[in-house]
């Protein structure tokens, strides 16, 4: 069986990472990413990220907000029980294998001083 994911968007917030201890960590953010289509006022689909150990601190130390990133990865379920309700629940979230910055340095500084035409 196959289950891999490639995805090219913008992180949707600076990544927030959690470190546990027995050394390792995890990173998290959400991912826009646009359809190929003409119409430019489809809104983006949003994908939940997570990175875990080595691709976790480099996801921490060097993507932002609005930064463009490619990620390949595979599709896993997060199922739980809501406290609240008791019904199930579940949530897709792509587990990166590979993660490349796209978003280049002068975007990156023109990013941090506001400017956002990209």
């Amino acid at each position: 069986m196959i289950n891999k994911i490639h995805l090219v968007g913008r992180a949707g917030r600076d990544p927030e990472i959690t470190y546990f201890d027995a050394g390792r960590c995890v990173c998290k953010f959400p991912l826009a990413v646009n359809r190929r289509t003409s119409n430019r006022e489809e809104p983006p689909d949003w994908f939940d990220i997570e990175l875990w150990d080595k691709r976790a601190e480099i996801a921490a130390n060097y993507v932002k907000k609005g930064h463009l990133v490619g990620i390949v990865g595979s599709l896993r379920f997060d199922r739980w029980r809501d406290k609240n309700t008791g019904e199930d629940r579940s949530r897709p979230v792509i587990l990166v294998e590979e993660l490349e910055l796209l978003t280049s340095k002068k975007e990156a500084e023109a990013m941090a001083m506001g400017g956002t035409d990209f």
